[in-house]
């Protein structure tokens, strides 16, 4: 065991590292996914069965949180507050699920900047079966945030490759003109 502290790892959104370690390729390093790792960039590891993992338990989840609005309405029926409240609660749920579902999908192909995420944890919050639902869909196609993740990866390879191919030659043994 040694003394180091545990690696640090960068925020979402910071270009992977060019740094190598022991035992990994140099240049940038794919950023995992939820659920996935890095399994996305080569297709391996499990990749289908834990695409099939999530498309199943985003639609269960999805499918429980459901269960438990329902409860939740049920016991506004029961307090008696009135159909205005009851009809509020159910169309404040249907836009919030809505919205979330929109912002989650968007969020797939691309980044949203930390002030717009931080102003919308409530409303994701309360319309997390929409947050359910768009990964329960994406995961049929791939696994969500493939395509941005990639995209991303393949610009910092290309940028690597680009660096490290202007400094193939030994910069001490150029030829300088007078």
């Amino acid at each position: 065991m040694t003394d180091d502290p545990a690696p640090q790892t960068p925020p979402p959104g910071t270009p992977p590292s060019s740094s190598s370690s022991a035992g990994t390729t140099p240049g940038p390093q794919p950023e995992p996914l939820r659920f996935f790792g890095t399994t996305w960039v080569a297709h391996d590891g499990g990749y289908g069965a834990r695409r099939a993992g999530v498309a199943v338990g985003s639609l269960v989840a999805a499918a429980a949180g459901c269960f438990v609005l329902r409860f939740a309405y049920e016991g506004l029926a029961i307090a008696a507050v009135g159909k205005f409240v009851n009809l509020l609660v159910v169309v404040m749920f249907a836009i919030c699920s809505a919205l979330a579902f929109r912002r989650t999908w968007e969020g797939f192909t691309r980044r949203h900047d930390p002030a717009s995420q931080s102003s919308m944890r409530g409303l994701m919050t309360i319309g997390f079966v929409g947050t359910l639902l768009a990964y329960f869909l994406r995961s049929f196609s791939e696994a969500p945030g493939e395509k941005l993740h990639r995209k991303e990866y393949e610009e910092a390879r290309e940028q690597y490759e680009k660096r490290t191919a202007r400094r193939t030659r030994n910069p001490s043994r150029k030829n300088r003109k007078r």
